[in-house]
């Protein structure tokens, strides 16, 4: 019905109405673009592309230094702003960057269907997809195309050890949008420049069957054409997907709270170093289950190597450097709730992930924090603990803060709260923002709520802002 060009007399109970509804359309107006949902309720602003879904068939060369194939992304607008481009992410060309005439990136992609290809932005870690025409609020659509991956000759999360391949942030992967627009940070090797929110992924991976070949995900290994092997992998709510090749040793076994966790090791790796690393790994994920919220997908792969640096998480997989003293595995196996699942901006807000990752390290071990702020030493007052990468990749001498100051901002908090109140917030806070993204500011505010005492001294004094 057409409005009407005059007023009449209004009943109360009509006035009422018409008040309600003019409300409800001013207030939608005003959160068009702040009505995501995140898994427990908690609204945030609206970012997209929406509950992705990537199918994607990659077969490997002989050794899985190479993986080429097809790949289709399957994603929904949920911004009330028409969406006219996406942008892939392509990570695994941070460091080659464009390439050059003889040796390009290590990640290219081609044929493009559902869009029409664009420019490739931010040292060819960004390539823009234009869509045929814009995707309103709540329409789905898909961009396809094939990819080439070659995993470069260094020893890193995309890199190769030896006969051992990994591809982590190999795959292409869509930027987030949201109401800053397309997040298009710089690549960092220092840290993390990720940015996702949780997808689907149905992965085919065809290789020799030599290889063995751990991947994010619920996985089956089945027999493909003669001499090859194919692993089809399946994983819901996640923020990425991570595999490895190579003729690793294996062992599986399943935890008491029902976490199947999957072993792979080169065979220099020590005996030890690989039976502390799985006890370890199975008492954490039960353990960080009962503390943060049941881990929820089922499986979870450990990647063993000598020579590895450090360690590095996946969702469902991490790749861990591992010595006659262990791995790093805790820490990784901690970002499957404080990253993975609990999502942030790895690129604005690194400390949101990693120091959290390394409190639940140092509570694990049992480590004293009392006297840990004197390992720390602020360089001068501009220092924040909830700087960005921007800021870390500059002064890369200080980004141990995040590692040392983080946990020990976050145990003081404890301490500030008592050990109780602590481990409810904790656990509050992860089952609010549950496939979610987390921000500073969501944590402050959430800390807060446990105690009627103000704590901006506190926030103040340890330098998170």
């Amino acid at each position: 019905m057409p409005p009407s060009t005059s007023w009449a007399p209004v009943s109360g109970r009509r006035l009422f109405v018409v008040l309600l509804v003019l409300f409800l359309l001013a207030f939608g107006a005003a959160v068009s673009d702040a009505d995501a949902v995140t898994g427990q309720g908690v609204t945030e602003a609206a970012a997209t592309p929406d509950r992705a879904r990537y199918d994607v068939s990659l077969r490997s060369d002989a050794d899985g230094g190479r993986w080429s194939g097809r790949q289709r992304i399957t994603f929904r607008n949920a911004s009330h702003r028409p969406l006219r481009e996406v942008f892939l992410r392509l990570w695994g060309n941070g460091e080659d960057e464009c390439g050059t005439p003889g040796a390009p990136s290590p990640v290219l992609v081609s044929n493009i269907g559902g869009g029409t290809r664009g420019p490739l932005l931010v040292r060819c870690t960004a390539l823009r997809i234009d869509l045929p025409k814009p995707l309103a609020h709540g329409e789905r659509t898909s961009v396809a195309f094939d990819v080439s991956i070659t995993v470069p000759d260094r020893n890193a999360r995309f890199g190769r050890e030896g006969a051992y391949r990994f591809l982590g942030n190999a795959l292409p992967v869509l930027a987030v949008h949201d109401a800053k627009g397309p997040h298009l940070d710089p690549y960092v090797a220092l840290g993390e420049s990720f940015y996702a929110l949780t997808s689907d992924f149905r992965v085919r991976l065809d290789y020799p069957s030599a290889l063995k070949v751990p991947a994010t995900g619920h996985t089956r290994t089945l027999p493909g054409r003669p001499g090859r092997s194919v692993t089809v992998s399946v994983a819901d709510r996640v923020r990425d997907f991570a595999w490895a090749a190579g003729p690793f040793r294996t062992a599986t076994q399943t935890t008491p709270d029902g976490v199947r966790v999957k072993s792979y090791w080169a065979p220099d790796v020590p005996a030890v170093g690989v039976s502390l690393t799985r006890t370890d790994a199975v008492t954490a994920i039960d353990r960080l289950g009962r503390e943060f919220g049941r881990y929820p997908y089922g499986e979870i792969d450990l990647v063993m190597t000598s020579q590895f640096g450090g360690g590095m998480e996946y969702p469902g997989l991490v790749l861990l450097g591992t010595t006659e003293e262990g791995s790093a595995v805790v820490h990784e196996v901690a970002h499957q709730w404080w990253y993975g699942i609990v999502g942030n901006d790895e690129y604005a807000s690194p400390w949101l992930d990693e120091s959290f990752a390394q409190y639940a390290n140092a509570r694990f071990y049992g480590w004293e924090t009392r006297e840990c702020w004197s390992d720390v030493y602020w360089p001068d007052d501009s220092t924040a603990l909830t700087s960005s990468m921007a800021y870390w990749s500059q002064h890369r001498g200080e980004y141990h803060l995040v590692y040392t100051a983080g946990p020990c901002a976050l145990a003081d908090l404890e301490r500030t709260l008592g050990a109780d109140a602590m481990a409810r917030l904790l656990k509050r806070y992860a089952r609010d923002h549950w496939y979610g993204v987390s921000t500073t500011a969501d944590f402050k505010k959430a800390a807060q709520a446990m105690t009627p005492d103000d704590l901006g001294p506190f926030w103040e004094a340890h330098r998170i802002r």
